[in-house]
């Protein structure tokens, strides 16, 4: 609906996240609310946004806790927005917060409503931990009984084994492949050098490092819990340090993956405020990128594709509707899940053979100017707080053109499930 003549131009207003921060480190004790509450309230604060009623607010989280079932009303209420706004939680995996800027978007570009905010958080530090599943079906057991006996009878069967507790997991349930190991397959079918990882993993840092030291977060990272940058920018790693790594999920002698190069377990917060723009007018809040076209995709990772490849189809599919090539962008964000899928997604576009097999082109959609790609830093250095990612680049990516002065960016996230979801961004 961002595209089709007749709606809306969905203005972006800004973005604004806390640093983002290795597990269990800085935030070893905040929440999901905790984190989100503080950057909605900054969000607030900085756009002069207290006690306004604004149309939708989208957020998520990945990983959370039963109690977070309403985290996105509860995280409204405390930020300091009238009482009147409501609050949605949504989840795509890692795509999670870019698919609720769409969500807003297409709600604006609908004239459904005229402000709204869009975001997600993530702690790997505070993950639920539960019972097992057997102690969980005789506690539900002995809830169920209607007397004394019946009540007591299911705890005969209790063991020492049911004390286990279960963690969350962060493998795919049809594969039973961690998200490392599913791109150790995609890095060998594509051949993906360590080199190149590696080459990419330390101009993630040294991009981040210089961002943070020209000034460019000052205005979209807020300290939060005594951090004020991320804390997994590396200044002083260099590729000898990264090659000196083991890889960590294939260590058969022909693992390429290592810790250096993939994205750290992380915990975070962003959010995004968009409006129409006459409601911007109004309240005489600038405007600094429009979001214009959007698509998500999904590859059959069971059977025979990458499990983070559904973003080179999402993008093919997204150029169509936008009648341009891949080459029309002055920046490229893509997501840094691991190195390994940011050079897998490059050298699947400019492969004449899977873009003839795989995205039915007669041509294959070709090389990007690396010059453009995630300039000011990417996952591997800032970390991935899952939830949180695609805010974070939506909010980077309308600084940049809003900079330039002009121009468009490409926005390419993967996710777990195989699934992608991809944006273009334009300057206002």
């Amino acid at each position: 609906m961002l595209h089709d003549g007749r709606s809306m131009r969905v203005a972006v207003i800004g973005g604004l996240r806390i640093p983002f921060c290795r597990a269990h480190s800085s935030y070893t004790d905040a929440s999901n609310q905790d984190m989100m509450t503080a950057t909605l309230a900054a969000l607030v604060e900085k756009y002069d946004l207290r006690g306004q009623a604004l149309g939708d607010v989208a957020l998520g989280a990945v990983i959370k806790h039963s109690s977070d079932w309403n985290l996105a009303r509860e995280s409204v209420i405390g930020s300091g927005l009238s009482l009147r706004t409501p609050g949605v939680d949504m989840q795509r995996a890692c795509g999670t917060s870019i698919e609720a800027c769409i969500h807003i978007a297409n709600k604006i570009a609908l004239g459904q409503i005229e402000s709204g905010i869009a975001g997600g958080c993530d702690s790997l530090s505070d993950v639920p931990v539960v019972f097992a599943e057997g102690f969980r079906s005789l506690m539900l057991a002995s809830y169920r009984g209607n007397s004394f006996l019946q009540k007591a009878l299911p705890w005969i069967r209790l063991r020492p084994h049911h004390f286990v507790p279960e963690f969350p997991g962060v493998t795919e349930p049809r594969t039973k492949l961690s998200m490392g190991e599913s791109m150790e397959v995609t890095a060998k079918k594509f051949q993906v050098a360590r080199d190149h990882q590696d080459q990419l993993a330390l101009a993630s840092h040294i991009k981040a490092a210089a961002a943070y030291d020209s000034g460019f977060y000052d205005d979209l990272v807020i300290p939060f819990r005594d951090a004020e940058e991320d804390n997994n920018i590396r200044r002083d790693t260099t590729f000898e340090k990264l090659q000196a790594l083991k890889p960590s999920f294939d260590k058969s002698g022909d693992g390429t993956i290592t810790a250096g190069n993939s994205t750290p377990l992380t915990d975070g917060a962003a959010a995004v405020l968009f409006a129409s723009e006459e409601w911007a007018r109004q309240k005489n809040l600038p405007v600094i990128a429009h979001l214009t076209y959007c698509k998500v995709a999904a590859v059959d990772f069971v059977n025979s594709e990458g499990l983070l490849m559904a973003p080179v189809y999402a993008v093919a599919e997204m150029l169509k509707d936008a009648k341009l090539r891949l080459q029309d962008f002055d920046f490229y964000e893509i997501h840094e899940a691991f190195a390994a899928q940011t050079v897998a997604t490059l050298m699947a576009w400019q492969s004449e053979k899977f873009c003839r097999d795989h995205l039915g082109l007669n041509q294959p959609l070709g090389p990007i100017d690396l010059a453009k790609l995630n300039v000011k830093g990417g996952s591997v250095a800032i970390g991935h707080p899952f939830a949180a990612t695609g805010a974070r680049i939506v909010g980077t990516m309308a600084k940049l053109l809003h900079e330039k002065g002009g121009g468009r960016g490409l926005i390419s996230v993967c996710t777990a499930g195989g699934m992608g979801v991809t944006a273009i961004m334009e300057a206002a």
